[in-house]
């Protein structure tokens, strides 16, 4: 399974290696791609939600889920 989640507050590549390290750690995720230009986690594996907010904020950021736009016009179906 592969989840999205908008992180805020990471300004450098530093804080994007910061992300992916906390996202890494949570038990179930297989890999974690952090992009700073776009602000988005891409993360695979089978970790809770949950899990995965609390890692990025104990980081010293803040996350939410991130909608694909697909995603996004399937739910105004």
């Amino acid at each position: 399974m592969i989840q999205h989640l908008s992180v805020q507050g990471m300004s450098c590549a530093s804080c994007t290696g910061r992300v992916t390290r906390a996202l890494l750690q949570v038990t179930g995720v297989r890999q974690a791609h952090v992009n700073l230009a776009t602000e988005r986690a891409e993360i695979e594996g089978m970790a809770t939600l949950p899990a995965l907010l609390q890692a990025v904020e104990r980081a010293g950021f803040t996350a939410r889920p991130h909608i694909q736009p697909a995603e996004r016009a399937a739910s105004r179906r």
